[in-house]
């Protein structure tokens, strides 16, 4: 019974989620494809209606987004969070990475950040990338520049918007220890500056002002090249041997609790390998489901619960889920 509570308690905060990000609360988004098409009008990049999301995911999974915008650039961006605002239309930022989108998608306008991808060097070490930058990229850039701080990051195929806001890490760090500062867009529309001590990082979320994350300023630190090269190409190494990053998936499902492993106990309790669907539990590392070809979010959910109770059932251990849950039914 305690399973089934959660699971309804995280599936209503994702509900919440997807109709309030950067929108009046207590007002219903505009549905109808004209109302959106005044949201978006004007702005700079590409919008496409009824649009996919699953191909912007990398679980490949998920229905489809009333509108989806991929501004040009920041000002773009700034002037479809005025419009939406204006409009009480909610906004929803897709990030591909560590999301399940259910099967009815998204209503209202969703964002991709994939056209924000420019990489500035300040000088002693700051680096400023924008929010759509992915992390692979940015590690390259760093290993070019003889940078280090963000080895830890090796394999993670997020961006760095994504990787902020969830403060991503890994055994060999988390996303706080490089970030220096923060430029959001309100949900007014104005472009705003944050330093990293106004931030509140914790395990796997940062807790942000509201708004969209443009761009990041990062302290790295000056290391031979080889060096730092030597790191990642280790630790890619490692994530291949025990991740299965040749399949679709979203990365780690549950968070560890404390002093224990969520893909140990899922594996002690002989769910490694269970599959609902094209839905499986990773055979390679089982604090990963798959996506083995056509999986639905339905066919997802139904293996999460599963997994969960057999947990709790066996273990006593309430496993909370570190993968967001965001859309229709």
């Amino acid at each position: 019974m305690a399973v089934h509570v959660l699971m309804r308690r995280v599936l209503s905060r994702s509900r919440s989620s997807t109709s309030s990000v950067l929108a009046r609360r207590g007002n219903r988004a505009p549905h109808r494809p004209r109302d959106l098409r005044a949201v978006v009008a004007g702005v700079r990049g590409e919008v496409r209606f009824n649009a996919r999301l699953r191909d912007l995911t990398s679980f490949r999974i998920g229905g489809p987004a009333d509108a989806l915008v991929i501004p040009a650039d920041v000002e773009a961006l700034a002037r479809l969070v005025r419009q939406a605002w204006k409009a009480r239309c909610p906004i929803f930022v897709m990030g591909g990475t560590n999301v399940l989108v259910r099967d009815g998608g998204i209503r209202g306008v969703v964002v991709s950040l994939a056209k924000l991808k420019a990489i500035t060097d300040e000088g002693r070490g700051v680096v400023y990338a924008e929010g759509g930058v992915g992390m692979p990229t940015l590690i390259q850039y760093a290993i070019r520049h003889s940078l280090a701080g963000l080895e830890w990051a090796a394999g993670i195929p997020g961006t760095v918007g994504g990787c902020l806001v969830m403060n991503a890490g890994t055994r060999l760090g988390e996303m706080k220890s490089a970030v220096k500062a923060v430029r959001l867009i309100d949900p007014r529309g104005g472009i705003r500056d944050c330093p990293a001590s106004r931030l509140t990082f914790k395990y796997r979320r940062t807790k942000l002002p509201r708004g969209i994350v443009v761009g990041v300023w990062l302290q790295l630190t000056p290391s031979p090249r080889a060096r730092v090269s030597r790191v990642v190409k280790d630790y890619l190494r490692y994530r291949k041997d025990t991740q299965p990053l040749t399949l679709h998936n979203a990365g780690c499902v549950f968070r560890n609790p404390p002093d224990k492993s969520a893909g140990q106990l899922i594996e002690e309790v002989g769910m490694k390998g269970a599959r609902v669907g094209d839905a499986q539990v990773s055979e390679k590392h089982a604090n990963f489901v798959v996506n083995l070809g056509d999986a639905s979010a339905a066919d997802v959910m139904t293996l999460i619960k599963k997994v969960m109770r057999a947990v709790e059932r066996r273990t006593g251990e309430k496993l909370q889920l570190e993968l967001k849950i965001v859309g229709q039914p």
